[in-house]
């Protein structure tokens, strides 16, 4: 019984909406936070050096905070930070799939967890992620034009 639900696409996409606005929330607040995520399903652009990427677990915490923090946006589905890695601090974009985060957290405690393991289409999550930037541009556009969007944005 309890498969039918967290296999659901249903319940997988009210779990991706609920995080999608808890971590707007924090953005809102200014509210660091760690993301519990799969690491298999996270990319890095540009690619990180095997050394580093060897380094990962299968459950990588990702702490956004700082830099990191202030990159961060959520993007087609996509959560997506500047993050360096190792000792040399190589930078990357990363990007992951809001339902490959399991956990969300904030001072070390779970405030979110995400049960569902609904795999959507990769290849139709990956073209739905590529935006050319006349597209960007024209999207920012419109976004601002509307005042009572202005809440969402972060504050410098």
């Amino acid at each position: 019984m309890l498969e039918n639900i967290i296999e659901d696409r249903d319940f997988a996409h009210l779990m991706k909406k609920n995080m999608e606005e808890l971590i707007i929330l924090f953005f809102q607040k200014e509210q660091n936070f760690g993301i519990l995520c799969k690491i298999e399903d996270v990319s890095f652009n540009p690619e990180l050096p095997e050394d580093i990427n060897t380094e990962f677990r299968p459950l990588t915490l990702f702490f956004l905070a700082g830099y990191t923090f202030e990159t961060a946006r959520i993007e087609d589905g996509f959560l997506i930070f500047e993050a360096g890695f190792g000792s040399e601090n190589f930078g990357s974009v990363v990007s992951v799939p809001l339902l490959s985060i399991l956990q969300v957290i904030v001072d070390e405690t779970p405030l979110f967890i995400n049960l569902s393991v609904y795999k959507e289409d990769k290849e139709r999550t990956q073209k739905e992620h590529k935006v050319d930037d006349k597209g960007v541009k024209n999207s920012m556009a419109s976004f601002l034009s509307h005042p009572e969007n202005s809440k969402f944005l972060k504050k410098k």
